[in-house]
């Protein structure tokens, strides 16, 4: 299968790893990741915060851009919420009905890496090797705008070698949220400590997710208290062979 991939802002500015990763992993398993170029931000980050007007030239030039591909995947819950979710509405919000067709269309072909490798592609067993403790946190747009359910903890379950731990009180938000993180900041930083406290009583290792911008933010709060534990895209951890292991970085 030939696969567009839609690497995001904070892959590509951030954490080219995963898109690495991502891109390793789908290879692995026999099929062609083309990237294009031309690729720019999906406008999320304006439609969130109220700059719909903003978000209309961002949201035509990524349908331009993807629209010539049958399937697409994104490393990130919150990116492909925004490509199904808001695309056509921001479209068909500025009178453009037909762009909102397109990116009905689009929207249609676009998938959360969890979705493409259990629903289209039909493989939970990746071949992955990753013999470390590991918790997994399940982003707010992943479980709630796209419901992948369990999908990411059905392929991290066949991972070779991975000792995974129930992390308590999943489902509760990290507290980043983009822009929220910082117009809330004591809030953001009470949710940020509650999320710890769990990741830390389950002696992980390693804190997985799907999405780096969740990850970016427990992260750094794991760093700054120095404990040890790691964060690393569910990307990483199922591009892990024993040949070429993942780094937690």
């Amino acid at each position: 299968m030939r696969i567009a991939l839609f690497v995001t802002c904070l892959a590509d500015g951030l954490f080219p790893d995963v898109g690495r990763a991502t891109v390793t992993l789908l290879e692995r398993l026999g099929h062609e990741v083309v990237f294009p170029d031309r690729q720019t931000c999906c406008g999320q980050m304006h439609t969130n915060t109220g700059y719909q007007r903003e978000a209309l030239p961002l949201v035509r030039h990524h349908v331009e851009v993807f629209e010539p591909y049958d399937v697409v995947v994104a490393p990130s819950g919150s990116c492909v919420g925004s490509v199904r979710h808001q695309h056509a509405m921001v479209a068909r919000r500025a009178g453009d009905e037909a762009l909102a067709d397109r990116a009905t269309g689009v929207a249609a072909r676009t998938y959360e890496l969890s979705e493409l490798l259990v629903d289209v592609l039909g493989v939970e067993d990746v071949g992955a090797y990753f013999p470390h403790r590991v918790t997994y946190h399940p982003t707010c747009h992943s479980l709630r705008m796209l419901r992948v359910d369990d999908k990411p903890l059905r392929l991290l379950r066949a991972v070779r070698g991975i000792d995974l731990v129930e992390l308590p009180d999943a489902e509760q938000c990290c507290g980043f949220g983009g822009t929220f993180a910082m117009k809330n900041a004591d809030t953001s930083t009470a949710m940020l400590a509650d999320k710890m406290r769990h990741v830390l009583g389950t002696g992980a290792e390693v804190v997985s997710a799907g999405d780096a911008s969740c990850l970016m933010h427990i992260g750094g709060g794991l760093s700054r208290l120095r404990t040890g534990t790691r964060t690393l895209h569910l990307a990483e951890v199922l591009a892990s062979t024993e040949d070429n292991p993942a780094v937690a970085s």
